[in-house]
């Protein structure tokens, strides 16, 4: 008998030291709040998402020197959707069910934003999306911190109609094929036309992701533009395709003088590897751009030459809006006391800060930012000067004005509204 009672203590004894080991690590899980990482690390956009990985983990990084948000250390959480739209989703729901994260920062195309969508919308969870947009999408699950059209397409447009921008009148209209372009252009068409400017003067092409051949395309711009009228490409071509098309338009001598193109998608990290002598002069639309001279900029460059040990302190757009991101949804737990994403999410609608642009950006209730509209061209260091900029901060709007199905709606997800794409009643609806 007493045999049994010591074995018993025995027993005993191992099951309350298992449980003294077991709970204060179980703890420790329960004590980091968990940031979604959603980026392609390989693939065809990994030249352009790899580096807002990084730009995340910067950020985790700072905060936790901060001590953390409520108490508790961050935790990064990174997935590899490998350029793969089918497998965004996957991640996606990987993130939110089995990681069960706080919040994603991720995506870069529109196809992989709309490839997660019903995943977020479905199980509650909260994405920043950083990368300018067709628009056209108010979801009550993600905050868009890039550009809507209104933001970027619209006035770069109307910057190169202008005397400044040279006085365009025809339009090559050149994308990789996929919802981005496709409806950016469908709201440029309208805008043109609604300039009076002819069908005749628009040609719109199209090309598969990770596109390399242009040559022939090269050769049809340049005849487009031979017919007597000032002419422009505007570029919604995305990944490392445009490093091909920049080879190509170098190697056919494009002169930006006579045939610039305007860039939606390429920031000074694309242009990483590329002889940019021949390119001086072409254009990019942003909110940001690395040379913008302002106390904020320099901070946030010397903190990601800081992060990466100096090899590199070269920032673009998306980076910025990621940061911006991060920082509104740091400020917003802090203000709702917890992570839940309801309470989050309403303590977002407001926030403000003074970006890196050197403009103070804020968040509207229709998801999107108020922020500065620029206008950068290549210079001979590979890098962007600001030719143009807002005078101030530009409200996003969401739907646009120029697609008739669109005009009439509003997204607003506070009382009365609540939703992302209200139609706005008339005078003839009462």
């Amino acid at each position: 008998m007493k045999s049994a009672s010591v074995l018993r203590s025995i027993v005993l004894g191992l099951l309350v030291l298992q449980l003294v080991l077991v709970v204060p690590a179980a703890r420790a899980g329960e004590d980091t709040i968990k940031i979604g990482i959603l980026h392609s690390l390989s693939g065809t956009m990994a030249i352009s998402e790899s580096v807002l990985k990084d730009t995340v983990l910067m950020l985790i990084e700072d905060q936790n020197k901060k001590g953390g948000l409520l108490g508790r250390k961050l935790e990064p959480i990174i997935v590899d959707p490998a350029s793969n739209w089918d497998v965004f989703a996957e991640k996606a729901r990987e993130l939110l069910t089995k990681e069960k994260v706080a919040v994603v920062f991720g995506c870069w195309t529109s196809a992989s934003r709309k490839s997660v969508l019903p995943i977020f919308e479905q199980l509650n969870g909260l994405l920043f999306y950083p990368v300018q947009y067709e628009g056209e999408e108010s979801s009550r699950n993600v905050f868009y911190t890039g550009a809507s059209p209104n933001q970027q397409a619209i006035p770069a447009v109307r910057y190169l109609m202008s005397k400044q921008g040279g006085e365009v009148r025809r339009w090559v209209l050149l994308g990789t094929d996929y919802v981005y372009p496709r409806t950016t252009n469908r709201i440029l068409n309208a805008y043109l036309t609604a300039e009076g400017v002819s069908p005749d003067d628009i040609t719109t092409i199209y090309t598969p992701f990770g596109y390399s051949d242009w040559r022939g395309i090269v050769e049809r711009i340049k005849a487009f533009g031979s017919e007597g009228k000032k002419t422009a490409v505007i570029s919604t071509i995305n990944g490392d395709a445009n490093t091909y098309f920049y080879r190509e338009l170098a190697a056919q001598k494009v002169d930006a003088g006579v045939i610039p193109v305007m860039a939606f998608s390429i920031g000074e990290r694309e242009l990483f590897g590329l002889d940019t002598t021949p390119l001086i002069g072409h254009l990019a639309a942003w909110n940001y751009f690395q040379s913008i001279k302002s106390p904020e900029n320099e901070a946030f460059i010397k903190m990601w030459e800081d992060f990466n040990a100096e090899r590199d302190r070269t920032t673009n757009d998306p980076m910025e809006a990621t940061f911006i991101g991060f920082r509104m949804w740091a400020q917003a737990v802090v203000q709702a006391g917890t992570i839940d994403v309801d309470a989050v999410r309403q303590a977002m609608y407001g926030q403000r800060i003074k970006a890196p642009s050197g403009f103070e950006v804020v968040m509207n209730t229709n998801h999107h930012l108020s922020k500065p509209v620029m206008i950068g061209k290549i210079n001979s260091s590979g890098t962007f000067d600001v030719v143009w900029q807002s005078m101030s901060a530009v409200r996003a709007d969401a739907w646009s004005k120029y697609i008739p199905d669109s005009a009439r709606r509003t997204a607003d997800w506070t009382f009365p509204w609540v939703c992302g794409g209200c139609i706005e009643p008339t005078f003839k609806d009462w």
